[in-house]
């Protein structure tokens, strides 16, 4: 069955899969789409022979554009690199695509048509500040947009207090969640080092809209996975998986622990 349609339901794991500078971009250099191409297929196949739930394939372009823009060539490559990845794994492995910061139309693009079943939205809804400027959400554009290519099936979770988005004003989480599931989000995305705060976040979106998933973008690990994922749906992994830190490519060993440690999780 595939991971979405038990989203809220079990707990689920998502891996991600790094990229390496694209065409397109000032950090770019000769060989790396095919480097981030071999890569990808291979941390995609240790998720899924260690039984992970799916992959974010993720840019890591270092400077990004803010709005939701994205190069040709950046597109053609992460294009290249989806269908690659869904030809190497099965039709239960979900596959999102995220083209940073907020490429959102570009990401639906790709996942409609290479293989992809979500998008990661950094804004979906109102604004944050990047080091790269201010990144605004244009929710109207963008569910315009999906709805003319006939991307509805793509799910959508959208960062509501994350490493990516913070909301710029005083609205709680919850409310921010609130808003973005009103737009059409399938779930939403927390991140925050310190776990009780983390916690609560959670806890005050699952109050607040109960059946929406709520799943976390960062900082668990084998040792802390047990206590960080108690309430939530599930997770966006990536250090803990890469047996050469951040960056690196993903360890099956490590995979399948991680995944046993969850999979035990009520």
């Amino acid at each position: 069955m595939h991971s979405f349609e038990t989203l809220g339901k079990k707990k689920v794991v998502i891996g991600m899969v790094h990229l390496l500078p694209l065409p397109g971009t000032p950090f770019y250099q000769e060989g790396n789409v095919e480097r981030a191409l071999a890569k990808a297929v291979a941390d995609a196949t240790a998720l899924y022979e260690g039984g992970a739930d799916g992959c974010l394939i993720q840019t890591v372009d270092r400077v990004y554009p803010t709005t939701d823009d994205a190069d040709y060539a950046r597109v053609a490559a992460m294009a290249t690199i989806t269908k690659a990845v869904a030809d190497a794994t099965g039709p239960e492995f979900s596959i999102g695509v995220q083209i940073m910061l907020n490429a959102l139309k570009a990401s639906l693009a790709v996942a409609t048509v290479c293989g992809g079943s979500f998008l990661r939205c950094a804004a979906l809804v109102g604004a944050t500040l990047s080091t790269s400027g201010m990144v605004e959400a244009k929710p109207l554009d963008f569910l315009t947009y999906r709805s003319q290519i006939g991307g509805q099936r793509i799910k959508l979770i959208a960062e509501v207090n994350s490493m990516h988005f913070r909301w710029m004003g005083d609205k709680t989480t919850a409310e921010v969640a609130r808003m973005a599931s009103r737009v059409g989000a399938d779930a939403v995305e927390v991140a925050h080092p310190d776990e009780a705060t983390n916690a609560r976040m959670v806890r005050e979106i699952k109050q607040a809209l109960p059946h929406l998933p709520v799943l976390l973008g960062g900082h668990t690990n084998h040792a802390n996975v047990a206590r960080r994922l108690a309430e939530a749906d599930g997770a966006f992994v990536g250090t803990c998986l890469q047996g050469e830190g951040w960056g690196g490519r993903i360890d099956l060993a490590r995979v399948r622990d991680y995944v046993n440690i969850v999979a035990s999780l009520p």
